[in-house]
């Protein structure tokens, strides 16, 4: 069987079978299969494939069909540009997550403006966390683009907290961020790395868990039944999360520190009430490229 036989029929099944983004799913296997990129099997199509690697193919296929998500068949997924481990002990990191990582940096940079700054924007003296870091994508995101910024990694999963760590080694950033398992914020001011630093933050990011336990049976079976419940669900209306975030969250602020948070498709009318207090200003909601509000931010006064 040559490359472009094995394509089409990968196509084929995934369609019938009525899989989301089947023609992705059957070029990223086929891609996995074969340890080649894309412009490779598109520039040889009459390749023959061995009878393992078909094999092994029309096994991952079978197990796509089955609802086993693409990522975790692989192993892996892009995300700002970096390619992440991925286990079903994590989120699968979304595209509309990178919106957090725009914010925040758009919110850094106003911040330089404003004090009259240079917007030479390392993340010199910047301390950051990110609050469920998962496979710790918006934290090492932020050590791509904040080179010189220190930053805590939060979760109370033992098992996704071994994925981040994997993940910040893999891109070289072991030195730059410290994970603490605890809930939200609670263990922060006891990790080594605080203990020799001012305790107080200028950036907090957190794609929390939003969804309401009574939406379950409206997801994709790839999501319902693949992904971690503790990274999913936020109570039984999905926005339960936010509060006790929220104000923990301001305890560990410095003045002027930024809180940057991702919203689920329906979490505004909630959330957004909550930042009606003195100690919030600057409150601002970022719509994704769907028109959804998907990115909440505030200032503290």
């Amino acid at each position: 069987m040559d490359i472009r036989t094995a394509l089409k029929q990968g196509l084929a099944q995934l369609r019938d079978a009525q899989v989301p983004s089947y023609t992705l799913a059957a070029e990223l296997l086929l891609l996995y299969v074969l340890g080649r990129n894309r412009t490779w099997i598109y520039s040889h199509p009459e390749e023959e494939i061995s009878a393992a690697h078909a094999e092994r193919y029309a096994e991952l296929l079978r197990r796509r069909m089955s609802g086993e998500p693409t990522q975790h068949l692989t192993g892996k997924q892009e995300f700002w540009g970096l390619e992440l481990e991925i286990t079903p002990d994590v989120l699968i990191p979304r595209p509309e997550t990178e919106h957090v990582i725009e914010v925040a940096l758009d919110r850094l940079a106003v911040r330089e403006i404003r004090a009259g700054r240079r917007q030479t924007l390392t993340g010199e003296g910047l301390r950051i966390a990110d609050i469920g870091t998962g496979s710790g994508c918006l934290a090492i995101a932020l050590a791509k683009e904040l080179p010189s910024a220190t930053i805590f990694a939060t979760d109370i999963s033992p098992a996704a907290l071994a994925v981040a760590r994997r993940n910040t080694l893999r891109h070289g950033f072991g030195n730059r961020i410290c994970f603490v398992e605890c809930n939200l914020l609670d263990g922060l001011r006891d990790s080594s790395l605080a203990t020799r630093q001012s305790p107080l933050l200028d950036l907090i990011v957190s794609n929390p868990p939003y969804i309401g336990r009574h939406e379950a049976a409206t997801l994709m079976r790839e999501v319902r039944e693949h992904e971690p419940e503790i990274a999913l669900y936020g109570g039984e209306e999905g926005y339960e999360f936010y509060a006790n975030l929220i104000a923990q969250a301001g305890a560990h602020l410095k003045l002027g520190g930024i809180l940057v948070l991702e919203l689920g498709h329906n979490s505004l009318p909630a959330v957004r009430p909550l930042f009606d207090a003195p100690a919030w200003i600057n409150v601002g909601v970022t719509n994704d490229l769907s028109g959804i509000p998907r990115v909440l931010t505030a200032e503290k006064t």
